[in-house]
């Protein structure tokens, strides 16, 4: 973690300085890897183990939901759910798929304090979600209850949304979804369940609309399963006249493990 924080406070000098002071942390601190204790073979990132077990989506995928395709069936396909039942927002991408291979590092980021993977994730997704990003006026992380934010200390969606946004060139709006009411959690419920279960709890900040309005925006968060909690997000954007609204997540399950999680 601290090579990390280092990493980002000389992110914003010169190219030279910005690779002696790296090449300074390393010398100093030689790099481990984020999933394991041992020294890591790269870097910056996952061992070589953990590289290979990560299962990357790739295109073609479903324009709806990110979901990957066997054949390429042309620009702005959509698989057979999302022509029978379109989500409310317009397209989605996943890094990777969530599975044996991802599930450990993203449940470390989202209960265990690793916000050191956070910037990690950004890139993965950044690259995922490049086209959703090249266009794009803003992301926004799924907003967390206050309740819950003092629980848990911080919101895994913005740690990554806010590398993200540096990284791509866009604004940073993390305050411009409110999640008015604590909702229980999600894991375990069917997708009818998370939808009523996220029924009239978030909503666009009343600061924010003005800005909202017209704004091709992309939500940001960890694991996409129903796509009910970004479905509500997205409602709550368009009802305030956002022009477009996007998601990105880390991983996308599959239909079997939905409700597992």
């Amino acid at each position: 973690m601290i090579q990390e924080r280092f990493r980002e406070s000389v992110r914003g000098g010169s190219r030279i300085a910005r690779r002696a002071g790296i090449g300074l942390l390393d010398l100093i601190l030689p790099p481990r890897a984020l999933d394991a204790d041992r020294a890591a073979v790269l870097s910056t990132g996952l061992t070589t183990e953990a590289w290979t077990r990560i299962q990357f989506v790739e295109v073609p995928v479903c324009d709806g939901c990110g979901a990957p395709f066997e054949y390429d069936l042309g620009p702005g396909a959509r698989c057979p759910g999302c022509h029978a039942k379109p989500h409310a927002f317009d397209r989605a991408r996943a890094a990777c798929l969530y599975d044996d291979g991802s599930r450990d590092l993203i449940l470390k980021l989202k209960h265990a304090d690793r916000t050191d993977l956070a910037p990690l994730f950004a890139r993965w997704i950044s690259r995922a979600a490049a086209d959703l990003l090249a266009d794009a006026d803003a992301v926004l992380p799924v907003p967390m209850h206050r309740l819950r934010m003092l629980s848990r200390r911080y919101n895994q969606a913005a740690e990554i949304a806010r590398p993200l946004a540096v990284a791509s060139g866009v604004a940073y709006w993390p305050d411009a979804l409110v999640r008015q009411r604590r909702t229980e959690s999600q894991a375990g419920k069917s997708a009818s369940g998370r939808k009523r279960n996220l029924s009239g709890a978030i909503t666009a900040a009343a600061g924010w609309r003005r800005r909202i309005a017209g704004s091709k925006l992309v939500i940001i968060d960890d694991v996409l399963t129903t796509g009910a909690t970004a479905d509500a997000c997205a409602r709550a954007l368009k009802a305030a006249g956002a022009a477009r609204v996007d998601l990105a997540v880390i991983a996308r399950v599959k239909e079997r493990q939905q409700r597992a999680i």
